[in-house]
């Protein structure tokens, strides 16, 4: 097996096992570590989450817990959300220590790029999700009328809040894919600004039904962003095919 040499990073196979092995370590290792301090600062990070349900209710902003396992189970939750979120550049990073060597010249000026405009705009996403969640808590609960008291369950709570971030944060990677796939050839940016409206009206659609708390705003709000995320993923393609 340590026979097969790759041309290009100069390593044979074993070697690359073995590289792959030591970057999955620190990986976990630093998922792990970060994991063990979001479970020591629960309260704080709590607080963050909560924040958009005291926004809703600034006066009953309390969780009911239903079962004496919910303190517990949410913590946890917290603490693995947390790993995998605060060590997300890390892991980022092991990534793109492991996949340069193998790259040409000419992949590596747009890899980083690439690889940084993906982490910008899914932080973006979580951001607009963060942002939006209060508004998507005062639409449901006023969808079911005044004569209900809100006390939610923490973890139904922070379930539906991680998925959202999680749905924005990808839908926020829209422009990167488009314009690795015009750097790809696979579509021409003439092609993408022909068909603008039926990729209008595709966002539009996509948002309402992928947006998990289904109110009017949160649509928008992944919406109107998607939209022009669009048009800047053409111009960027334009710019870069020069």
């Amino acid at each position: 097996m340590g026979r097969f040499r790759n041309a290009a990073t100069g390593m044979t196979l074993a070697q690359h096992l073995a590289e792959a092995r030591h970057r999955m370590l620190v990986a976990m290792t630093s998922i792990l570590v970060m994991g063990v301090a979001a479970f020591v600062l629960y309260s704080p990070i709590l607080r963050v989450l909560q924040e958009p349900y005291c926004h809703a209710t600034p006066h009953a902003c309390k969780f009911l817990a239903t079962s004496p396992l919910d303190g517990l189970s949410l913590r946890v939750k917290i603490a693995l959300f947390g790993g995998l979120l605060f060590a997300s550049p890390i892991v980022f990073w092991q990534v793109w220590r492991f996949v340069t060597p193998g790259l040409r010249a000419a992949e590596r000026r747009y890899a980083v790029p690439f690889v940084a405009c993906s982490i910008a705009f899914f932080g973006a996403g979580v951001l607009v999700a963060y942002f939006s969640f209060g508004h998507a808590i005062t639409f449901l609960q006023s969808i079911g009328g005044h004569t209900l008291v809100s006390y939610y369950n923490p973890n139904q709570y922070l379930g539906l809040f991680v998925l959202m971030m999680g749905i924005f944060g990808l839908a926020f990677e829209f422009p990167v894919v488009l314009v690795a796939l015009e750097l790809a050839r696979i579509v021409r940016p003439a092609q993408l600004l022909h068909a603008w409206r039926y990729a209008v009206i595709a966002i539009t659609v996509a948002a309402a039904v992928f947006t998990p708390s289904g109110d009017p705003l949160s649509m928008m709000a992944l919406a109107v962003p998607l939209t022009a995320f669009y048009f800047l993923a053409i111009a960027v393609g334009k710019l870069l095919r020069r």
